[in-house]
């Protein structure tokens, strides 16, 4: 019974954590892409792409995390590994097809994948940075 409360808990957990990032990064990614597009995009589509983004992005890196044995501070020893750096250029193409494929402008047409690029590579940008200075 308890291992069910705490895969109930963990999945909750998970997909709370993923919608928070979202908000932040959908709202990084929108700005990023009406600079980019010179067009309005669809926000809740963005938002749907960095939800989903965030989902396989949390699974990803807690894979690697537990595949090394770094679930526990310091994570300085995670953040130089080899493993998670690959993981990482894997979690940006992942983003950015997501974002690519998810997000219509207004006048309904595709957004360029240069501008999911440009999206993709300023959230990660960010949050690279808090993460490092977090550490």
């Amino acid at each position: 019974m308890t291992t069910l409360l705490t895969l109930l808990s963990s999945l909750l957990w998970w997909v709370l954590y993923s919608s928070i990032f979202a908000l932040f990064f959908a709202l990084i990614a929108y700005a990023v892409l009406r600079w980019t597009e010179r067009s309005r995009v669809v926000f809740n589509r963005v938002y749907l792409a960095c939800l989903l983004w965030n989902l396989i992005g949390i699974v990803l890196i807690v894979g690697v995390a537990t595949g090394e044995g770094h679930l526990h501070p310091p994570y300085a020893p995670l953040l130089a590994s080899g493993l998670l750096r690959f993981v990482l250029v894997l979690d940006m193409l992942i983003g950015t097809v997501l974002l690519w494929r998810l997000t219509p402008r207004v006048d309904a047409s595709r957004i360029r994948p240069g501008s999911a690029c440009m999206a993709v590579a300023a959230i990660m940008a960010i949050s690279f940075g808090v993460a490092t200075s977090l550490v």
